[in-house]
């Protein structure tokens, strides 16, 4: 396997097209409704998706693509342009065009337009091809794949080649590490039938079987995906919250995570578990339509919003007249205590935010030997809580500032505090928000619960049974 090569994205790419307004009326000559447009946006699509996806895991892509000298194909380069490096493959028409109208989010009606024929690929696609250290073909079943299919099935057996497939495309290499269809493209290309997860694991079984791939995932949207392989148990990996967003572009970002992670040398059961939690904040965040996915990204070391982008959230809730409540703390161990404060600042107002110490904050804070659980698995745990809506975390020892670029309407916190003597409640007054003391189980602490871990790995052994 080559150690030092890019990640290299084979495939379509499209042109997406979002046009957003609200619905109010419906227009006198039909019975349609009326959209008046509030803003248009374009972004690279298909396999453009994928590899800019991917270059969030990896410095090193290079997508190889068919691009034309239309309008559409311009757009989409100078969208990639600087984000991944393109191997252009000649293209004999013009690049698909995918638009869809919206009203308050939702779609109504989609639009297609456009398409061509890939050429010839040239020497630059075929080098990069040979350099690689993970492969990711995302066919879209336009072409691309088919004109590069040589050179893939030459490189399936030297490097970990990730196969996402679509309907109307080809069957994947033989070779191929992993493949990704959905749910309903598992259906349409396996004659078994059935809905049950033993019907979607048989799928995926006959798939791996009749592709010769290393193994099949089927995703399952908010379930997970689910891992198989011929005589093989399937693997379940569920989904580690239910996400609440736009699911386009999902898929591309399950099929790139899994790539990345199998470029860093992952198994396939850990890539498809990365992916599964990549895809699950994908969608949670907005999917391809996300405003986050088109800007630059936050610098680590200040405010790091996962899995749902906090001050999105909070404008958002603002927006339609809803309360925004958010609470803080270290969350080391998480406990009884916290779980039961947070259900009930959840049930003050529309959106429950969390405000999280980093690990250097806990440090200075606790003393050494905390935080007794990093930052990302205290994130983690307490994103999969129904209560929670999204987490933000913040490195100074108290979260004034993060609190004045949040500006919550409430400010949550549990103790026998009076709520006027809250270092946070002056902040909160420069908006007019409010904070307010909650009660507290008796005996649920973080500290408390360590002592106690510690007192009995420190215990005697119970003398043996005579």
């Amino acid at each position: 396997m080559n150690t030092s090569g890019p990640l290299v994205v084979v495939g379509d790419l499209l042109l997406d097209q979002d046009i957003e307004g609200a619905a109010t009326r419906l227009a006198p000559d039909a019975p349609v409704p009326v959209v008046d447009v509030a803003g248009e946006r374009s972004r690279p699509g298909g396999a453009g998706l994928a590899a800019l996806l991917a270059s969030r895991y990896r410095d090193d892509v290079v997508l190889i693509t068919a691009l034309g000298r239309d309008p559409a194909s311009d757009t989409a380069r100078r969208a990639l342009n600087g984000r991944v490096a393109l191997a252009r493959i000649p293209l004999e028409g013009t690049l698909p065009v995918k638009t869809r109208v919206l009203a308050g989010g939702r779609p109504l009606v989609r639009i297609d337009r456009g398409g061509g024929t890939p050429g010839r690929p040239g020497e630059r696609a075929l080098a990069a091809l040979a350099s690689a250290r993970a492969i990711l073909v995302a066919d879209y079943g336009r072409g691309t794949a088919d004109v590069l299919r040589t050179a893939l099935a030459a490189a399936a057996p030297r490097v970990p080649l990730v196969w996402d497939p679509h309907p109307r495309g080809g069957p994947p290499v033989p070779g191929a590490r992993l493949v990704t269809p959905n749910a309903a493209e598992a259906s349409t290309l396996s004659a078994l039938a059935g809905t049950s997860l033993r019907a979607h694991a048989d799928r995926g079984a006959d798939l791996a079987e009749r592709w010769a791939a290393g193994s099949v995932a089927v995703t399952l949207g908010e379930r997970g995906a689910l891992l198989a392989r011929p005589g093989a148990a399937p693997v379940l990996v569920p989904a580690p919250y239910r996400a609440e967003g736009d699911p386009c572009g999902a898929g591309d970002c399950f099929a790139a995570a899994a790539a990345a992670a199998l470029a860093d040398g992952a198994l396939p059961e850990e890539a498809v578990a990365r992916a599964v939690a990549e895809a699950a904040a994908f969608v949670n965040a907005g999917g391809a339509g996300g405003r986050g996915l088109w800007e630059p990204a936050a610098d680590p070391e200040t405010e790091r919003p996962l899995p749902r982008d906090a001050f999105e959230l909070a404008r958002e809730v603002r927006s339609r007249g809803g309360t925004v409540v958010a609470t803080g703390g270290c969350f080391d161990l998480l406990h009884a205590g916290h779980v039961g404060l947070l259900e009930n600042a959840a049930r003050i107002g529309d959106c429950l935010i969390v405000c999280v110490n980093s690990d250097a904050s806990v440090a200075r804070l606790k003393g050494p030997g905390r935080p007794l659980t990093p930052l990302a698995d205290r994130v983690r745990v307490l994103s999969a809580l129904g209560s929670v809506d999204a987490v933000v975390a913040f490195d100074e020892d108290t979260p004034v500032r993060l609190l004045e670029s949040l500006r919550p309407d409430v400010w949550v916190k549990g103790g026998d505090y009076a709520a006027d003597d809250l270092p946070e409640a002056e902040v909160l007054r420069k908006w007019d928000g409010q904070a307010v003391v909650l009660p507290y189980l008796d005996g649920r602490s973080t500290t408390s619960l360590a002592d106690r871990a510690a007192r009995a790995a420190t215990a005697p052994p119970p003398s043996a049974a005579r």
